[in-house]
């Protein structure tokens, strides 16, 4: 007898990495493929996606892969499914073209995005019946879903918030959702990252007035920065440069292409003659300007990192210049890399405004205690699954579901893999999905894995000391003393007189063998050395033997 299956494969304990699994005997259908962003210590590390392995397993069951909004950690790992998984991507119009872009980017063809109308359209996916309504979020055209199953009816409401007056004047559908569910329906699986947080999710439009504020009082040029999808706060802020009689102009590769797609699409709009170049911006004077840049979240390499650098080819900040973070440091690792340009732009005397001055630039695109209270009273489900948080976070959300009368079995928090089946009218946690961390380091995916990290690990902390051996192949000796070479170990000058003397030891070593071969001599050089330099010196550098035999 088949049951009705719903997999957390990412994106419950870690909030990124956003991937969701609804299995019904031959059907699957995946909402969400996100990505997430390394953590501090996975160096060199450029992404981490989801594994892939059980839906490759079943690719002949999945019959589509719905996005529910446009934000990385919800649609950025679609360019690194197996190719195998051949279902269609169905996402509303704007986020369609950022997903064709991201394709696009990594050179992926063959995927199809079918774009849907969440005012009108119902998708059929064998036995899944598929309502999408409108949500409300930080970025525009979002949406959730009311999943149609043989189990009964579940809602998957990923980020949201009930934001009554949306920048793009699309508020979160509430009567559709409360039509939806006049059938109690089985449950509902949304978002619990604001479930921390008292009271309701401040609307995006108190922002538009708090930057105009700002930029009123700037004397010179603004740098204005937000993350590239967040096109409702590019629209504020060309809003503001246009009633304070300012030209704009977009500088970063990201915030280009997702601006430019957004107004082909018809969700950005601003008067003509309001962008210009970057060429045209150098004759006008100074306080006449607002750059649009990328990097908010202080991206080494992004145009403001290397703006406050002093390394970019075109622009430069002086004293009088302001810059605006719109942006909440949420990515792991972003708020030292953020830290570190706001220090680098006061350090030139610039006027910065960010997270710490406490000036509400930045308002949480997810639902806090009160809309997740709404929700709850909106759907009244038999269920509850919280996504997209922390531990904490699903805790939180577990207790003001259990304060409004829900049982706190029939609240599931789940980690990464595991699967709730539900069957005649009943819901339990079943297993769980065997699955590892995919990390992405350039080209390469997966092929980093712990192993390579701890090496890269010892290599940031420690250094490495190579060693240089000649070994006469037929006599099995040693030709000459050993060089040793540090990088990040032992500064070479001042270390010269330590290493020539390990050098010495090592070579007397290996002398009180009849005959060596090369593994044997890489082992015996590998541990002597290991041990001597901790003895020495309390550090323990990665060696490694670079045996020529001659």
């Amino acid at each position: 007898m088949n049951k009705l299956k719903f997999i957390a494969l990412s994106g419950t304990t870690n909030v990124t990495e956003n991937l969701y699994i609804y299995e019904y005997g031959n059907d699957i259908i995946v909402v969400d493929c996100g990505v997430g962003f390394p953590e501090s210590d996975m160096y060199g590390v450029d992404l981490v996606i989801p594994d892939f392995s059980y839906l490759e397993e079943n690719f002949q069951k999945v019959r589509a892969i719905l996005i529910s909004h446009g934000h990385e950690d919800h649609f950025g790992a679609l360019p690194f499914l197996p190719e195998k998984i051949k279902a269609p991507i169905y996402a509303t119009k704007l986020v369609a073209g950022f997903i064709e872009d991201k394709l696009e980017d990594y050179r992926v063809k063959g995927k199809e995005v079918i774009v849907f109308d969440p005012e009108k359209d119902v998708l059929d996916f064998g036995v899944f019946k598929v309502t999408p309504f409108r949500t409300s979020h930080s970025v525009p055209d979002g949406v959730g879903f009311a999943i149609d199953t043989p189990e009964g009816r579940i809602f998957h409401v990923p980020d949201y918030k009930f934001d009554w007056t949306p920048v793009d004047a699309r508020p979160f559908d509430v009567s559709k959702v409360a039509l939806l569910a006049s059938k109690k329906p089985l449950a509902l699986v949304s978002d619990s990252l604001g479930s921390t947080n008292p009271g309701y999710t401040e609307s995006e439009k108190e922002i538009e007035r708090r930057i105009e504020e700002i930029v009123r009082g700037a004397k010179k040029k603004v740098y204005f920065t937000t993350i590239s999808s967040n096109i409702s706060r590019m629209k504020q802020a060309l809003n503001v440069a246009s009633k304070l009689g300012r030209k704009v102009v977009f500088i970063g590769r990201s915030v280009e292409r997702k601006a430019e797609i957004a107004e082909k699409l018809g969700y950005l709009s601003f008067p003509n003659n309001l962008v210009i170049s970057i060429k045209q911006a150098n004759k006008i004077p100074e306080n006449q300007i607002m750059y649009i840049i990328s990097g908010s979240y202080g991206q080494p390499g992004s145009a403001l990192y290397r703006v406050a650098l002093g390394e970019h080819d075109y622009l430069s900040v002086t004293k009088g210049d302001v810059v605006v973070f719109s942006s909440d440091p949420a990515p792991p690792g972003s708020k030292t890399n953020i830290d570190s340009v706001v220090d680098k732009l006061i350090e030139k005397q610039i006027e910065v405004h960010y997270y710490d001055m406490q000036e509400d630039l930045h308002v949480s695109g997810h639902g806090s205690q009160k809309d997740i209270e709404m929700l709850f009273a909106l759907v009244r489900p038999k269920y509850l699954i919280p996504i997209g948080g922390t531990i904490r976070h699903m805790h939180a959300y577990n207790l003001i579901a259990q304060s409004m009368g829900y049982l706190e079995q029939n609240v599931f928090g789940l980690g990464a893999g595991e699967i709730v089946e539900f069957s005649q009218n009943n819901a339990r946690i079943s297993g769980k999905v065997h699955i590892k961390n995919v990390l992405v380091d350039g080209l390469g995916i997966g092929d980093v894995g712990k192993v390579v990290l701890r090496d890269r690990q010892v290599l940031a902390k420690e250094g490495i000391a190579i060693v240089l051996l000649q070994l006469d192949k037929y006599e099995g000796k040693l030709i000459n003393t050993p060089e040793i070479i540090s990088r990040g170990f032992v500064f070479e000058k001042q270390g010269k007189q330590f290493l020539g003397k390990a050098a010495g030891i090592l070579k007397q070593r290996v002398e009180t063998r009849r005959k060596v071969d090369a593994k044997t001599l890489r082992e015996i050089t590998t541990d002597f050395l290991e041990r001597y330099f901790f003895k020495e010196i309390g550090r323990r550098p990665m060696v490694l033997p670079v045996v020529v035999e001659v």
